[in-house]
C-alpha cells in the first residue's frame, strides 16, 4: 500500500509550485545582487560625473549625496553652471534664466530633491520610513525578455510607485510614478541598466526618463563615481545673496 502511494506523493511534491517569495525576500534579494546592506550603508558620500541629453543637447553634470540627506546637482549650459541643491531642509538653486542668484525652489522640487537625497532609496528601511511596500507579482518590462517583479510603494505622504526588479538578476530596471510638474500631474517612466561596479556596490551607469508614452526622453550617462569624497556640508546650504545695489539717482 505505501509503495502504492509513494509515486503519487512524489509526483504531487514535484508538481507543487515553489513557495511564493515575500516583499522582503525580493528585497533582500535585490540588496544582496547590489552587494549587500553593509556596503550600501558604508557609503556615506557619493559624487558621479554624468552627461545628460535633453534631444540634440547634451551636458555635462556632476551630482554629489551626502547622508543624511543632502543633494547637490551642477550642470553646466553654455559655461554657466545651474544649480539644484538641498541640505534636508531648504531646497535652492541658481539658474541663469532667472535672476542668477540663489533662490528657493518650490515645495514640489523641494520634495523630488529630499527623494533624490536618499542614499538608500524608498525600499531600504521601507517600515521605519513610514512606506507600504506591495508585492503586486510578476510582469513583462517593454524591451526586455525577462519578467520583473512588481513592487508597489505607497509613500508615507500617500504618493505611489512602482520598482520593477528584474526576476533574474534583482536589479531594478524600471520606476514608474506619477509627478507634479509647475501644478500638473505627469505619469513618468525611468528605464535603469548598464549597473558597475563602485566601491563593492552596483549603481546604475544609464538612467533614462520621461513621460510614460511618449518618445521624448531624458538621458543621464554616468562616466565616473567617487565613493565616500570628501564634501563640506556647506555645498548643500543656500549661500546668502548679495544686498541688492541701491538704485542710481
Amino acid at each position: 500500500m505505501l509503495r502504492k502511494a509513494l509515486p503519487g506523493l512524489l509526483l504531487a511534491v514535484l508538481a507543487a509550485p515553489a513557495a511564493a517569495q515575500t516583499v522582503d525576500e525580493v528585497i533582500a534579494k535585490s540588496l544582496e545582487a547590489r552587494g549587500g546592506l553593509d556596503k550600501l550603508k558604508a557609503i556615506q558620500s557619493i559624487r558621479m560625473a554624468a552627461r545628460i541629453s535633453m534631444g540634440p543637447m547634451e551636458l555635462p553634470m556632476v551630482i554629489e549625496k551626502k547622508r543624511p540627506g543632502s543633494f547637490r546637482a551642477d550642470a553646466t549650459v553654455q559655461g554657466t553652471v545651474v544649480v539644484q541643491a538641498y541640505d534636508g531642509a531648504t531646497a535652492w538653486g541658481i539658474s541663469p534664466m532667472g535672476t542668477g542668484q540663489p533662490e528657493r525652489m518650490p515645495a514640489e522640487a523641494a520634495k523630488e530633491m529630499a527623494e533624490q537625497a536618499d542614499m538608500d532609496g524608498p525600499l531600504v528601511d521601507y517600515k521605519a520610513k513610514g512606506h507600504l511596500v506591495e508585492l503586486v507579482g510578476k510582469e513583462k518590462v517593454e524591451g526586455r525578455g525577462s519578467d520583473a517583479y512588481k513592487l508597489k510603494i505607497t509613500k508615507k505622504d500617500g504618493d505611489v510607485e512602482y520598482h520593477f526588479l528584474d526576476a533574474d538578476s534583482y536589479l531594478l530596471v524600471r520606476v514608474e510614478a506619477r509627478r507634479t510638474i509647475r501644478g500638473t500631474q505627469i505619469e513618468g517612466e525611468s528605464a535603469l541598466g548598464d549597473y558597475r561596479d563602485a566601491g563593492g556596490f552596483l549603481w546604475p551607469y544609464s538612467i533614462e526618463n520621461g513621460a510614460k508614452g511618449r518618445p521624448e526622453k531624458q538621458r543621464l550617462v554616468v562616466e565616473k563615481i567617487e565613493i565616500n569624497p570628501v564634501i563640506d556640508d556647506a555645498r548643500f546650504k543656500m549661500p546668502s545673496t548679495p544686498p541688492a545695489k541701491p538704485p542710481r539717482n
